[in-house]
This record gives structure tokens, sequence and C-alpha cells, in this order.
């Protein structure tokens, strides 16, 4: 009987935090976590006779994946551009005039059902005093090619749910990893969507600015990222959950997994990132003990998600 009322009062103390630190993530829910489903116009750019769209969720650039669509018309003959050769590179400058990348589809892609091509950026960085990024694009049309240089502003990713992260592997390799779903999630199995990316080293010497040979980046294939979602939070216990599946790539060269999320509030997702060898080369285990009041302990390999 003694065993069982301590338990209990264990137990009752567990649900109580939980409780209240539930009442305080629903607050930041409503104000913070909201799902996207339009693509509004980022910004519209006159070319000689085109005029270019170029759209995304919410109309915004974030911080992390963004799928972006474009629109490209000839005004003259008011048609769209539909077999044109469409490349697009994302390019920050810094105040020292110093000139990075970012993962990025450099050859976009024509959807011919919804007539309008398609691409990825994963920005890692937002727009800032010191810092600033442009879109290169060029186009085709009638055996003529068009570049256009736009600047663009990339915000702050409030959405702790599409966080991303960069790491070196232990190959020596550098890597970016930037959650692209769920935007909201629910208590219940979600699927856990991410794309995975590696930069690619120069090998020749640079030619006119912006050459896309220094600033090329690649979808990583074949590897395996092995989840142990838990909250490490002192209140939690660093409790995790049943029926987590490790990501896998799908057929569209994102990364696709389930996470169970049990309750509302600050999860970690610990990952291990495991090449077509079955090797390791980043993330660490992390506890699987019940530990009230104690923080617990995250993997070298993590993202912090809040919902």
């Amino acid at each position: 009987m003694k065993k069982f009322m301590l338990f209990a009062a264990t137990l009752y103390v567990v649900v109580t935090s939980c409780t209240l630190d539930k009442t305080d993530y629903e607050a930041e829910i409503n104000t913070v976590v909201t799902e996207h489903f339009d693509y509004e116009n980022v910004v519209s750019i006159t070319e000689g006779n085109y005029q270019i769209n170029i759209t995304a969720l919410n109309g915004t650039l974030y911080k992390g994946y963004n799928e972006i669509r474009l629109n490209i018309t000839n005004t003259q003959t008011n048609e769209s551009l539909s077999t044109s050769e469409i490349t697009f590179l994302p390019i920050l400058t810094n105040y020292n005039g110093n000139t990075n990348s970012c993962p990025h589809q450099y050859n976009v892609e024509y959807n011919a059902e919804d007539d309008y091509y398609s691409g990825y950026s994963v920005f890692t960085s937002e727009t800032n005093d010191s810092e600033d990024w442009k879109f290169y694009l060029s186009f085709t049309d009638n055996g003529q090619t068009y570049s256009v240089i736009q600047d663009i502003v990339v915000e702050e990713q409030i959405n702790m749910n599409l966080n991303m992260t960069e790491f070196t592997g232990s190959d020596g390799e550098h890597y970016f990893i930037a959650l692209v779903a769920p935007q909201k999630p629910k208590i219940a199995e979600n699927e856990l969507v991410a794309g995975i990316y590696k930069y690619n080293q120069p090998t020749g010497e640079a030619g006119i600015f912006p050459d896309p040979s220094q600033f090329s980046y690649s979808e990583v294939e074949d590897y395996t990222l092995l989840i142990d979602p838990r909250m490490p939070e002192p209140s939690m216990g660093n409790h995790s959950s049943p029926n987590n599946v490790d990501l896998t790539q799908g057929e569209d060269s994102l990364y696709y997994g389930i996470v169970n999320y049990t309750m509302t509030g600050n999860w970690t997702l610990n990952f291990r990132f495991q090449n077509s060898y079955g090797e390791i080369i980043k993330g660490t285990e992390v506890s699987t003990e019940f530990t009230p009041g104690i923080e617990g302990a995250r993997s070298e390999l993590h993202i912090d998600i809040l919902f």
C-alpha cells in the first residue's frame, strides 16, 4: 500500500508539472505555430519583355527549407515559358564582401500540370545588417539567355518545428539537415520529413562570379537518420515515446520517418546520422532512463522543437 501511495504521489507531481507546462506551451502555440498552405508572391521582377514571379509559402522566405516556385511570362505574347532552362542560385554576401550559398536546387523543374517551375533553398541564416541574400537567376527563350539579380529578404524561422542544423561529419563532409514537415504536429504519430544535403568542395579554380561550381550542394543519398525523440525538461524526466520510425530517403529525395509526440511541449529530436555502409558519422546515443528533476542529455546531433 505504501509503494502504491508513493507511486501515486510521484505520478501526480509529474502529471501536474506536465499540465502546467502544457498550458504555457498552448499559449505559445496560439501565437507562433501557424500552418501555411498558400503560395504567395515573394517578389516580381521585370526583365525586358518578361515578367518573373517568385512565390513561397506565406509569401515569405525563412531560414531553413523553402519550396520556391517561379513563373515567367512573355509580356508580348502573354504566354508562360514552359520549355526554358532556368537556373537558380542564392548568394549570401557579408559586410566584408565574402560570398557563400546554401543547399539549393540549381536547375529548377517545370511542373506541367500546374504551370510553374519549382525548386528549393535551405537558407542557413536570416538577412541582417551585416549579411544580405540575392537570387541569381538565368533563363532562356528563343535561344537567348537572360540573367537577373534580385535582392531578397530571409526572415527568422519562428516555427521551431521547421528548425535546421548543420555540422561536419566524421568523414570531413559538411552536412545540413532541415525539417520540412509537419509544420504543426499533433499528439499522435506524425510523419516527419527532412531534407539532408552536403556541400560539394570545388575541384577547380573559380570562373566568372557567380560560378555555380563554387557554390555547389547535393542531396545526400541512401543514408539513414536514426531518431530518438525525448522531452529533456527536468519536469518531463527525459521520457520518450513508442512507435518512432527512423528516416530513410523517399523517391523525391527527402527523408521520411515517424515521430510520436505523446503530449505538447518541448521535444528534442536526438539523431544519429548513418551512412550507406552502416557507419555513424555524427550523433551519440542518449540515456533512456527516466530522470524526473534532471535535464535530459541531448545527442551531439539534435534539433529542438516545440508545439
